[in-house]
């Protein structure tokens, strides 16, 4: 892996991304080659049959796991919070972050259920990002050194990386990403995240409009300095993460709205750079369908979730566990004894 102490500019991220391996061909064909063997009509599985083979291509073998899960939050505070833009003030992001400690959270009770390691990475919580409609909301050292901070989270062994983000204020940096990124009105991108009412949402995209406006002379055809300017830590970390996982060749389920997001900031750089990953969910913020779609990704579920907190991502591991466990566990019709299909 890349050294990430040595990282300290955005064009040392940028050479970086443009060196991330691709997929293992080899082991995909070996995969595949499986499949036809096992003892089923070929496809009869489904997405399950896709997602052992995508597992196989990023992990390098035939046979795909997916027992070591490690989950990863990252939580950071916005200063665009402070004009009111959530049903919930700041303080609410360190109080869930110690619930995460303690296990009260709903993503420690779906980590105990599929096995995952669970550890929540604190990024300046005391010292908010600054107000992006009003200036740039981190710094370029800000920047580069909470991805720096993201890499670092992703340790080898791990079979699959579910990500996910806690941050009062953070669906108004998304949907101010999904704007810059797509174009269109802020209305297009807004939700009412943590359940804001009507004057909080026109305010949530007045503001993104605003900033919009104030930032697109730093951005344009530029999307870390996108990131960097209406983005926040915790999504900046995000993509570190997704960076360090291509580097490790670890596949990475996706949260919902504001992690997703966050990634796509690759995607817009190279479409192939979001290949190791999936999106666990379909988050109710109405611009994550846009935004999947932008990215060419189709959500494992749809349960009208729209908590954040991994807690999508983390539920969508079961399922990469189901496909990895018939991929691997079926017998293939010589072992059965079963006459496979007629010629």
């Amino acid at each position: 892996m890349a050294d990430v102490a040595s990282i300290s500019t955005i064009d040392e991220i940028r050479v970086l991304v443009k060196e991330l391996p691709g997929p293992d061909r080899e082991a995909a064909k070996a995969a595949e080659e499986r499949q036809s063997q096992l003892t089923k009509p070929l496809g009869a599985l489904g997405r399950l049959e896709e997602l052992a083979i995508w597992m196989a291509s990023w992990q390098g073998k035939a046979k795909p796991e997916a027992e070591r899960a490690f989950t990863a939050i990252f939580a950071g505070n916005h200063g665009i919070a402070a004009k009111g833009v959530s049903a919930y003030p700041t303080e609410v992001t360190k109080q869930m972050v110690a619930n995460f400690i303690h296990g009260g959270a709903a993503v420690n009770q779906l980590c105990s259920l599929v096995d995952s390691d669970l550890r929540v990475y604190e990024l300046a919580l005391d010292e908010p990002t600054a107000d992006f409609s009003e200036a740039p909301a981190m710094s370029e050292e800000d920047f580069v050194r909470a991805i720096a901070y993201g890499m670092m989270a992703v340790e080898e062994g791990i079979e699959v990386l579910a990500l996910g983000e806690m941050g009062i204020g953070n669906t108004t940096s998304a949907a101010a990403i999904c704007t810059a990124l797509y174009g269109g009105d802020a209305a297009d991108w807004v939700g009412r995240g943590t359940g804001v009412d009507d004057d909080t949402l026109a305010l949530k995209t007045k503001l993104i409009n605003q900033a919009i406006e104030l930032h697109k002379p730093k951005f344009e055809n530029d999307p870390f300095q996108i990131l960097r300017c209406v983005g926040g830590f915790e999504l900046a970390a995000i993509v570190g993460a997704v960076i360090a996982a291509r580097l490790a060749r670890t596949p990475v389920v996706l949260d919902g709205y504001t992690c997703t997001a966050a990634a796509a900031v690759l995607h817009a750089i190279d479409d192939r750079l979001l290949d190791h990953c999936v999106v666990g969910h379909q988050s109710v913020e109405p611009g994550h369908v846009a935004l999947m779609e932008n990215i060419g990704k189709e959500p494992l579920v749809n349960f009208n979730m729209r908590l954040g907190e991994g807690s999508g991502a983390v539920l969508a591991i079961q399922i990469l566990k189901a496909a990895c466990a018939c991929h691997n566990g079926m017998a293939t019709f010589a072992e059965a004894g079963v006459s496979g299909p007629a010629d």
